[in-house]
């Protein structure tokens, strides 16, 4: 697999990259940095985490949420 985008809510929030057998994920928007360098096994592993983290409270509330 090459890099490959993460679109979410229709906003590309970051690429995920093969790294050790999984995809890490490199985030290029703000509200998402929190889950910079994870490593996931899909993309929608990575989908599920950037859910959890918006829903977490984790997200800038400074950068909109689309």
């Amino acid at each position: 697999m090459e890099k490959q985008a993460v679109i979410f809510n229709g906003q590309e929030v970051g690429i995920v990259v093969p790294s050790e057998n999984r995809l890490k994920f490199i985030a290029v928007r703000f509200h998402v940095i929190g889950l910079d360098n994870r490593l996931f096994d899909t993309v929608t592993d990575v989908r599920r985490a950037i859910t959890e983290h918006l829903a977490s409270g984790r997200a800038s509330p400074a950068v909109p949420l689309h």
